[in-house]
């Protein structure tokens, strides 16, 4: 079977777009490239995104500016504690059709290219679950008939890290479909300078469109044909591996370690950061930098962990340290491969 990896011509066309794109992004955060590198990064992976920080970070006007600049069908459902899950799938509705009544289903906000989930853990468990089928498959089943969504489909969630009082934690199997979750910082000095002096209380941020969805979707089937070499894989799987009880000395205090999806979840972000970055293959730098995003939210701690204030990615950055790039078992000809 002939290979059929993204050659330099096709990677240098995808950068001069995707550089467009990050321009545009710029102009409504500024001074958070590395966040818009994660944003970009995961939608070519074609994940979900899960984004953490504190009210008026710009977390939810990052994501408007994205349905601009790819312009996508974006909706926004704000997850409140009385959300029920018909309201974010849709319902049946009884309609006189043709002289008969009949159930005619209505499409719910869920219905979009790109989902903005604000405030995501102020529903009830059990709206957050209706998630889960349409962040996996790509589809909703009301009353037993599955309808698919549109393509591409994202869901980017926001939940504010510090509001305890009608919260409900997000469950594990619901994370797991996230791909990143990002943390959004405060602001320099300089940057919130910047904010003052081009911002006006209200008034929203207008961004020309920069890409088409068919652009969007071809390169992120270019993301697919990036190369993987088999040492890179080998790598991933060791960080994965290392991540449960007993696997590693950084997995201290880890009661339950990532699963196969997040070990596919990396590889896929590796790859796209090697496109975004314009490369043809995926390297062990690839894997580091989109490590803590990819497995931070996946890691349940014991106890004795969280009371001694340790974090997930506290962890990831301590496997990722004893973790060496370069397996000593593997064959030669494998360790010899140039990344």
């Amino acid at each position: 079977m002939t290979n059929n990896y993204a050659s330099e011509t096709e990677i240098a066309a995808a950068g001069a777009k995707l550089q467009r794109l990050r321009d545009a992004l710029n102009t409504v955060l500024f001074g958070q490239q590395t966040l818009i590198d994660n944003v970009i990064t995961g939608l070519l992976a074609r994940g979900h995104l899960l984004l953490e920080g504190l009210p008026g970070l710009g977390k939810t006007e990052l994501v408007k500016g994205l349905a601009q600049a790819l312009q996508l069908d974006a909706k926004r459902i704000q997850f409140t504690p009385d959300l029920l899950p018909g309201d974010i799938t849709g319902n049946p509705i009884l309609q006189e059709l043709d002289g008969r009544r009949q159930f005619v289903f209505q499409h719910g906000p869920l219905f979009a290219n790109l989902v903005l989930a604000d405030e995501i853990n102020r529903a009830s468990p059990k709206t957050q679950s209706a998630l889960l089928e349409a962040m996996q498959e790509r589809r909703v089943t009301v009353m037993g008939e599955t309808h698919a969504l549109p393509d591409p489909f994202f869901v980017l969630a926001t939940q504010n890290p510090i509001e305890l009082e009608g919260t409900y934690p997000l469950p594990e199997a619901q994370l797991d479909r996230f791909l990143f979750k990002l943390e959004v910082h405060r602001n320099a000095v300089n940057v919130l300078e910047q904010i003052v002096k081009s911002r006006e209380m209200g008034e929203p941020v207008a961004i020309a469109p920069v890409l088409a969805r068919e652009e969007l979707l071809e390169i992120s089937a270019l993301t697919r044909r990036i190369f993987l070499p088999d040492v890179v894989a080998n790598y991933i799987a060791r960080i994965v591996d290392g991540t449960h009880p007993g696997a590693s000395q950084a997995s201290a205090g880890v009661k339950f370690g990532a699963s196969p999806r997040a070990a596919i979840g990396l590889a896929a972000a590796s790859r796209a950061r090697a496109l975004l970055d314009g490369r043809m293959n995926a390297s062990f730098e690839d894997v580091q930098a989109v490590a803590i995003p990819v497995l931070q939210h996946r890691l349940v701690l014991d106890y004795s962990a969280r009371l001694d204030g340790r974090k997930p990615a506290d962890i990831i950055t301590a496997l990722l340290g004893e973790v060496p790039a370069q397996d000593r078992d593997l064959p030669n000809t494998l360790r010899a491969a140039k990344i």
